[in-house]
């Protein structure tokens, strides 16, 4: 099934994501969901914020960079991470090119450094740490962000952000069109509006 993206400005962007057990009811349905909502948005990973839940839980998928990754195994590239949290980042900080399926239509080069160690688990709940680099490592970092409330714009300068005040407004507001299924937040509530 898939499920409808949080939009930015939604509160549960920006709330810290709290670490769930296997017990957690429908996981691996919600696993499921995950990733097709992912593939129907073509997104390449996705955090359990952007579907409105405060949880740590990112399903990522980076097939599409195979080729510039050079990795001829495209298993490797398909992850689930449950309750993950980043031991170290390290290297010289390098721009990437990043957009995000709740800020949709805006993208802006962000610093990041190149390789990483992260700890989590995976659907099956096995504990793993493991060293990432490049561009999966980037995924990771940006998903990551989500379940720490940090948006990939809080990264770039802040001239950047006064120049794209108008439209991060806009997509709060609903003003744009994607063909995704959103949720944008209100005042009071949030509301969903589906789009075409």
């Amino acid at each position: 099934m898939t499920l409808p993206i949080t939009a930015y400005g939604h509160p549960t962007l920006r709330r810290v994501a709290q670490d769930i057990d296997p017990d957690y009811p429908g996981l691996m349905e919600l696993i499921e969901n995950m990733f097709e909502t992912m593939y129907t948005s073509n997104g390449v990973g996705l955090a359990a914020p952007q579907v409105n839940l405060s949880i740590r839980l990112i399903v990522i998928d980076a097939t599409p960079y195979a080729e510039e990754m050079n990795e001829p195994d495209p298993t490797k590239l398909k992850k689930v991470l449950i309750n993950p949290y980043m031991i170290e980042e390290k290297g010289d900080e390098w721009p990437f090119n990043e957009g995000c399926l709740s800020i949709p239509d805006i993208r802006e080069d962000v610093l990041r450094k190149p390789g990483i160690l992260i700890e989590y688990y995976d659907e099956n709940f096995n504990l793993h740490e493991e060293h990432f680099t490049g561009v999966l490592a980037r995924i990771i970092q940006h998903e990551y962000d989500h379940l720490e409330g940090v948006l990939f714009v809080d990264r770039i300068p802040n001239i950047r952000k006064i120049l794209l005040r108008k439209k991060l407004s806009d997509i709060s507001k609903g003003n744009i069109d994607v063909d995704y299924k959103m949720i944008f937040p209100m005042k009071k509530k949030a509301r969903q509006k589906l789009i075409r």
